[in-house]
Protein backbone atom coordinates (compact mmCIF):
# COMPACT_ATOMS: atom_id res chain seq x y z
CA UNK A 1 0.00 0.00 0.00
CA UNK A 2 1.43 3.36 -0.96
CA UNK A 3 2.42 5.74 1.84
CA UNK A 4 -0.46 7.88 2.93
CA UNK A 5 -0.16 8.58 6.65
CA UNK A 6 2.85 10.73 7.47
CA UNK A 7 2.22 11.18 11.20
CA UNK A 8 -0.06 10.10 14.02
CA UNK A 9 -1.49 13.61 14.20
CA UNK A 10 -2.48 13.29 10.54
CA UNK A 11 -4.31 10.02 11.31
CA UNK A 12 -6.30 11.71 14.11
CA UNK A 13 -7.15 14.68 11.87
CA UNK A 14 -8.18 12.60 8.84
CA UNK A 15 -10.33 10.29 10.96
CA UNK A 16 -12.03 13.35 12.46
CA UNK A 17 -12.65 14.72 8.95
CA UNK A 18 -14.36 11.38 8.20
CA UNK A 19 -16.50 11.83 11.35
CA UNK A 20 -14.65 9.14 13.31
CA UNK A 21 -13.40 10.48 16.64
CA UNK A 22 -10.31 8.51 17.66
CA UNK A 23 -7.91 8.89 20.57
CA UNK A 24 -4.15 8.95 20.04
CA UNK A 25 -3.73 5.31 21.09
CA UNK A 26 -5.97 4.02 18.27
CA UNK A 27 -4.45 6.48 15.80
CA UNK A 28 -0.98 5.17 16.70
CA UNK A 29 -2.02 1.58 16.01
CA UNK A 30 -3.52 2.56 12.65
CA UNK A 31 -0.40 4.53 11.71
CA UNK A 32 1.92 1.63 12.58
CA UNK A 33 -0.29 -0.95 10.89
CA UNK A 34 -0.16 1.08 7.70
CA UNK A 35 3.60 1.65 7.83
CA UNK A 36 4.50 -1.93 8.86
CA UNK A 37 1.81 -3.54 6.67
CA UNK A 38 0.49 -5.56 9.59
CA UNK A 39 -3.12 -6.53 10.35
CA UNK A 40 -4.97 -4.76 13.18
CA UNK A 41 -6.80 -6.75 15.82
CA UNK A 42 -9.51 -4.67 17.53
CA UNK A 43 -11.32 -5.95 20.60
CA UNK A 44 -14.00 -4.29 22.70
CA UNK A 45 -17.62 -4.43 23.71
CA UNK A 46 -20.24 -4.41 20.93
CA UNK A 47 -21.08 -0.98 19.56
CA UNK A 48 -17.87 0.87 20.44
CA UNK A 49 -16.80 1.49 16.82
CA UNK A 50 -14.57 -1.46 15.87
CA UNK A 51 -16.26 -2.27 12.55
CA UNK A 52 -16.44 1.42 11.69
CA UNK A 53 -12.63 1.59 11.71
CA UNK A 54 -12.44 -0.65 8.63
CA UNK A 55 -15.21 1.29 6.88
CA UNK A 56 -13.54 4.65 7.54
CA UNK A 57 -10.10 3.42 6.50
CA UNK A 58 -11.46 2.32 3.12
CA UNK A 59 -12.85 5.83 2.65
CA UNK A 60 -9.59 7.52 3.60
CA UNK A 61 -7.55 5.35 1.23
CA UNK A 62 -10.26 5.65 -1.45
CA UNK A 63 -10.24 1.90 -1.95
CA UNK A 64 -12.64 -1.03 -1.82
CA UNK A 65 -13.92 -2.41 1.46
CA UNK A 66 -14.14 -6.21 1.41
CA UNK A 67 -16.01 -7.53 4.43
CA UNK A 68 -15.98 -11.09 5.73
CA UNK A 69 -18.69 -11.49 8.37
CA UNK A 70 -17.73 -14.40 10.60
CA UNK A 71 -20.18 -16.94 12.01
CA UNK A 72 -20.17 -20.44 13.46
CA UNK A 73 -19.44 -22.97 10.73
CA UNK A 74 -17.59 -20.54 8.44
CA UNK A 75 -14.97 -22.50 6.48
CA UNK A 76 -12.41 -22.13 3.69
CA UNK A 77 -14.85 -22.65 0.82
CA UNK A 78 -17.31 -19.99 1.97
CA UNK A 79 -14.57 -17.46 2.79
CA UNK A 80 -12.07 -18.14 -0.02
CA UNK A 81 -13.59 -19.56 -3.21
CA UNK A 82 -15.96 -22.10 -4.69
CA UNK A 83 -16.38 -23.54 -8.18
CA UNK A 84 -19.56 -22.61 -10.02
CA UNK A 85 -20.72 -26.20 -10.54
CA UNK A 86 -24.00 -25.45 -12.42
CA UNK A 87 -22.11 -23.26 -14.88
CA UNK A 88 -19.40 -25.91 -15.28
CA UNK A 89 -21.96 -28.63 -16.01
CA UNK A 90 -23.68 -26.48 -18.60
CA UNK A 91 -20.34 -25.77 -20.27
CA UNK A 92 -19.46 -29.48 -20.28
CA UNK A 93 -22.71 -30.35 -22.06
CA UNK A 94 -22.20 -27.65 -24.66
CA UNK A 95 -18.59 -28.66 -25.28
CA UNK A 96 -19.49 -32.37 -25.56
CA UNK A 97 -21.98 -31.48 -28.27
CA UNK A 98 -19.10 -29.84 -30.11
CA UNK A 99 -17.18 -33.14 -29.73
CA UNK A 100 -14.25 -31.64 -27.79
CA UNK A 101 -11.95 -34.06 -25.98
CA UNK A 102 -12.16 -34.47 -22.21
CA UNK A 103 -8.77 -32.89 -21.49
CA UNK A 104 -9.72 -29.69 -23.34
CA UNK A 105 -13.06 -29.55 -21.53
CA UNK A 106 -11.37 -30.01 -18.15
CA UNK A 107 -8.91 -27.21 -18.84
CA UNK A 108 -11.78 -24.93 -19.84
CA UNK A 109 -14.03 -25.55 -16.83
CA UNK A 110 -11.22 -25.08 -14.29
CA UNK A 111 -10.43 -21.55 -15.38
CA UNK A 112 -10.96 -18.30 -13.42
CA UNK A 113 -14.25 -17.52 -15.18
CA UNK A 114 -15.88 -20.46 -13.38
CA UNK A 115 -14.54 -19.38 -9.99
CA UNK A 116 -16.87 -17.85 -7.39
CA UNK A 117 -14.63 -15.47 -5.50
CA UNK A 118 -15.29 -15.11 -1.78
CA UNK A 119 -13.93 -12.22 0.36
CA UNK A 120 -10.43 -13.58 1.08
CA UNK A 121 -9.70 -14.38 -2.57
CA UNK A 122 -11.21 -11.04 -3.64
CA UNK A 123 -8.81 -9.23 -1.29
CA UNK A 124 -5.85 -11.05 -2.85
CA UNK A 125 -6.95 -10.50 -6.46
CA UNK A 126 -7.82 -6.80 -6.03
CA UNK A 127 -4.44 -5.95 -4.49
CA UNK A 128 -2.61 -5.33 -7.77
CA UNK A 129 -3.53 -1.68 -8.35
CA UNK A 130 -5.06 -0.29 -5.15
CA UNK A 131 -4.97 -2.69 -2.18
CA UNK A 132 -8.39 -2.97 -0.53
CA UNK A 133 -9.28 -2.87 3.15
CA UNK A 134 -10.18 -6.38 4.30
CA UNK A 135 -12.55 -6.29 7.28
CA UNK A 136 -12.79 -9.64 9.10
CA UNK A 137 -15.67 -8.89 11.41
CA UNK A 138 -16.42 -10.70 14.69
CA UNK A 139 -13.74 -13.38 14.40
CA UNK A 140 -14.82 -14.67 17.83
CA UNK A 141 -18.04 -16.00 16.25
CA UNK A 142 -16.11 -18.41 14.00
CA UNK A 143 -14.64 -21.80 14.95
CA UNK A 144 -11.04 -22.43 15.99
CA UNK A 145 -10.50 -24.41 12.76
CA UNK A 146 -11.24 -21.27 10.74
CA UNK A 147 -8.80 -19.31 12.89
CA UNK A 148 -6.04 -21.75 11.94
CA UNK A 149 -6.92 -21.41 8.25
CA UNK A 150 -7.00 -17.61 8.50
CA UNK A 151 -3.56 -17.70 10.10
CA UNK A 152 -2.12 -19.26 6.95
CA UNK A 153 -3.80 -16.73 4.65
CA UNK A 154 -2.68 -13.69 6.68
CA UNK A 155 0.92 -14.91 6.93
CA UNK A 156 1.78 -14.28 3.26
CA UNK A 157 -1.50 -13.58 1.44
CA UNK A 158 -0.97 -16.51 -0.87
CA UNK A 159 -3.31 -19.38 -1.62
CA UNK A 160 -3.10 -22.38 -3.90
CA UNK A 161 -6.06 -23.49 -5.96
CA UNK A 162 -5.18 -27.06 -7.03
CA UNK A 163 -6.69 -26.71 -10.51
CA UNK A 164 -5.10 -23.31 -11.21
CA UNK A 165 -2.00 -23.02 -9.03
CA UNK A 166 -0.70 -20.46 -6.50
CA UNK A 167 -2.19 -16.96 -6.34
CA UNK A 168 -0.32 -14.32 -4.36
CA UNK A 169 -1.27 -10.75 -3.52
CA UNK A 170 1.03 -8.25 -5.27
CA UNK A 171 0.41 -5.75 -2.45
CA UNK A 172 -0.83 -6.55 1.03
CA UNK A 173 -4.36 -5.36 1.79
CA UNK A 174 -4.94 -3.47 5.00
CA UNK A 175 -6.58 -5.97 7.34
CA UNK A 176 -8.86 -5.07 10.26
CA UNK A 177 -9.91 -8.00 12.46
CA UNK A 178 -12.58 -7.35 15.10
CA UNK A 179 -13.76 -9.34 18.10
CA UNK A 180 -16.45 -8.81 20.73
CA UNK A 181 -14.56 -11.25 22.96
CA UNK A 182 -17.41 -13.74 23.29
CA UNK A 183 -14.57 -16.28 23.39
CA UNK A 184 -10.79 -16.08 23.51
CA UNK A 185 -9.08 -15.88 20.14
CA UNK A 186 -5.88 -17.92 19.81
CA UNK A 187 -2.63 -16.13 20.67
CA UNK A 188 -1.06 -17.18 17.36
CA UNK A 189 -3.52 -14.97 15.46
CA UNK A 190 -3.07 -12.03 17.81
CA UNK A 191 0.72 -12.26 17.53
CA UNK A 192 0.52 -11.54 13.82
CA UNK A 193 -1.49 -8.37 14.42
CA UNK A 194 -1.17 -5.03 16.17
CA UNK A 195 -3.62 -5.18 19.07
CA UNK A 196 -5.90 -2.49 20.45
CA UNK A 197 -8.78 -2.59 22.92
CA UNK A 198 -11.47 0.04 22.27
CA UNK A 199 -13.01 1.24 25.53
CA UNK A 200 -16.43 2.76 26.04
CA UNK A 201 -15.99 6.46 25.25
CA UNK A 202 -15.47 9.15 27.85
CA UNK A 203 -18.06 11.93 28.18
CA UNK A 204 -15.98 14.28 26.05
CA UNK A 205 -15.37 11.71 23.32
CA UNK A 206 -18.99 10.56 23.19
CA UNK A 207 -20.22 14.15 23.04
CA UNK A 208 -17.78 14.86 20.17
CA UNK A 209 -19.01 11.77 18.31
CA UNK A 210 -22.65 12.88 18.59
CA UNK A 211 -21.80 16.38 17.37
CA UNK A 212 -19.75 14.99 14.45
CA UNK A 213 -22.19 12.28 13.34
CA UNK A 214 -25.50 14.10 13.77
CA UNK A 215 -25.49 17.41 11.91
CA UNK A 216 -27.94 19.91 13.35
CA UNK A 217 -28.07 18.40 16.84
CA UNK A 218 -28.32 21.02 19.59
CA UNK A 219 -25.40 21.31 21.99
CA UNK A 220 -27.51 21.12 25.15
CA UNK A 221 -29.42 18.10 23.88
CA UNK A 222 -26.18 16.31 22.88
CA UNK A 223 -24.77 16.87 26.37
CA UNK A 224 -27.96 15.60 28.02
CA UNK A 225 -27.97 12.40 25.91
CA UNK A 226 -24.26 11.87 26.57
CA UNK A 227 -24.69 12.31 30.33
CA UNK A 228 -27.59 9.83 30.36
CA UNK A 229 -25.58 7.21 28.46
CA UNK A 230 -22.55 7.63 30.68
CA UNK A 231 -24.69 7.01 33.78
CA UNK A 232 -26.57 4.04 32.33
CA UNK A 233 -23.31 2.24 31.52
CA UNK A 234 -22.48 2.30 35.22
CA UNK A 235 -25.37 -0.13 35.81
CA UNK A 236 -24.54 -3.82 35.59
CA UNK A 237 -26.86 -4.65 32.69
CA UNK A 238 -26.62 -7.86 30.66
CA UNK A 239 -25.70 -5.73 27.64
CA UNK A 240 -24.44 -2.22 28.20
CA UNK A 241 -25.24 0.17 25.33
CA UNK A 242 -22.39 1.23 23.07
CA UNK A 243 -21.87 4.36 21.01
CA UNK A 244 -23.96 2.87 18.19
CA UNK A 245 -26.95 2.77 20.55
CA UNK A 246 -26.22 6.37 21.57
CA UNK A 247 -26.37 7.53 17.97
CA UNK A 248 -29.48 5.45 17.23
CA UNK A 249 -31.25 6.88 20.27
CA UNK A 250 -30.28 10.47 19.53
CA UNK A 251 -31.46 10.06 15.91
CA UNK A 252 -34.76 8.56 17.10
CA UNK A 253 -35.32 11.46 19.49
CA UNK A 254 -34.54 13.99 16.76
CA UNK A 255 -36.97 12.19 14.44
CA UNK A 256 -39.61 12.63 17.17
CA UNK A 257 -38.73 16.37 17.26
CA UNK A 258 -37.57 16.12 20.87
CA UNK A 259 -34.90 18.55 21.96
CA UNK A 260 -34.59 17.45 25.57
CA UNK A 261 -35.03 14.31 27.67
CA UNK A 262 -38.04 13.89 29.93
CA UNK A 263 -39.57 10.99 31.88
CA UNK A 264 -42.07 10.08 29.19
CA UNK A 265 -39.77 10.02 26.17
CA UNK A 266 -37.13 7.94 27.97
CA UNK A 267 -39.67 5.19 28.74
CA UNK A 268 -41.04 5.33 25.19
CA UNK A 269 -37.63 4.95 23.56
CA UNK A 270 -35.70 2.80 26.05
CA UNK A 271 -35.71 -0.02 23.46
CA UNK A 272 -33.24 2.03 21.41
CA UNK A 273 -30.55 1.62 24.04
CA UNK A 274 -31.38 -1.57 25.98
CA UNK A 275 -31.82 -4.75 23.97
CA UNK A 276 -32.74 -7.34 26.60
CA UNK A 277 -36.12 -7.70 28.26
CA UNK A 278 -34.45 -8.26 31.63
CA UNK A 279 -32.43 -5.04 31.29
CA UNK A 280 -35.52 -3.00 30.38
CA UNK A 281 -37.47 -4.42 33.30
CA UNK A 282 -34.60 -3.72 35.67
CA UNK A 283 -34.27 -0.19 34.35
CA UNK A 284 -37.97 0.54 34.89
CA UNK A 285 -38.21 -1.15 38.29
CA UNK A 286 -34.90 -0.13 39.88
CA UNK A 287 -34.07 3.21 38.26
CA UNK A 288 -37.10 4.82 36.66
CA UNK A 289 -39.41 4.02 39.58
CA UNK A 290 -37.14 5.98 41.94
CA UNK A 291 -37.73 9.74 41.56
CA UNK A 292 -34.36 10.53 43.09
CA UNK A 293 -32.49 8.38 40.56
CA UNK A 294 -34.68 9.64 37.75
CA UNK A 295 -33.66 13.21 38.53
CA UNK A 296 -29.98 12.26 38.41
CA UNK A 297 -30.36 10.81 34.91
CA UNK A 298 -32.24 13.82 33.57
Amino acid sequence: MNTHFESIEQVVAELADANYIADRALATVLFLAHRLEKPIFLEGEPGVGKTEVGIVMSRLFKTDLIRLQCYEGLDASTSLYEWNYPKQLLHIRLEEQGKKDKEAIEQAIYSPKFLIKRPLLEAILRSEERPPVLLIDEIDRSDEEFEAFLLEVLSDFQITIPEIGPIKAKNKPMVVVTSNRTRDVHDALKRRCLYHWIEYPSFEKEYSIIMARLPGVETRFAKQVTGFMQKIRAVDFLKKPGISETLDWAQALMAMHRQHLDEEVVVETVGCILKYREDIRRFKEEIWSDNGKKTEYL
